[in-house]
């Protein structure tokens, strides 16, 4: 047993330098990483400052968003079939950007954004039906926001919409005339937000 005791005594020698070399490393690594989890974000754009997300969507048949263009029923006198206005989208392509360039102070909770929509088709409801990829319309919500306490934001919010190719023209009798979905508008809002929606690489909490 005495043997057994010496030889476990000389291997554990030249082990030690290097156990306690390892703990140093170690405790070295976990400051050096706290440190940077703990540096402020840089004055102008910080991580992940811009954020958002794009869609694409399919409206399957005998289910298309109405634009508010064209009258329902058309009049006889539109063509049936042959009528000009078409304004019934089967796909939707959208996105969402917020953009947050500043990181200190508290101008880090002013956002910028911008929401465009881009609806597409060649539709008329109980009539005609078909997959055209036809632009139509462009409509966009762009604004700032700040954010606020306890998950509310305050927002300024102007919207447009602009007709594109023939639909910027007028398209015979059953033609509305009007100017989208819900037309060129500004609004200014207070929104909450909860269960963590819209949290994600956010700035600083306040």
């Amino acid at each position: 047993m005495k043997k057994i005791a010496l030889i476990l005594s000389a291997l554990s020698v030249p082990l030690a330098p290097a156990a306690i070399s390892q703990t140093v490393t170690d405790e070295a690594f976990s400051s050096s990483r706290h440190a940077v989890e703990a540096s402020p974000p840089p004055t102008f754009f910080p991580h992940n400052w811009i954020r958002g997300y794009t869609e694409f969507a399919v409206a399957p048949s005998h289910n298309e968003p109405d634009l508010g263009r064209c009258m329902f029923p058309q009049p006889s006198t539109a063509g049936g079939a042959a009528s000009q206005c078409t304004a019934y989208a089967r796909y939707l392509f959208s996105g969402y950007i917020e953009m947050h360039p500043l990181g200190q102070t508290f101008a880090r909770h002013l956002f910028l954004f911008f929401e465009p929509r881009f609806s597409f088709g060649r539709n008329i409801p109980q009539v005609s039906y078909e997959e055209s990829m036809e632009p139509i319309a462009y409509d966009r919500s762009i604004g700032a926001g700040y954010r606020l306490p306890r998950n509310f934001e305050l927002r300024l919010t102007q919207h447009q919409v602009d007709y594109l190719g023939r639909y910027s023209r007028l398209l015979g009798p059953a033609d509305l005339r009007t100017t989208g979905p819900y037309g060129l508008y500004t609004t200014v809002s207070l929104r909450w937000t909860f269960g963590g929606y819209g949290q994600g690489g956010s700035p600083s909490a306040y």
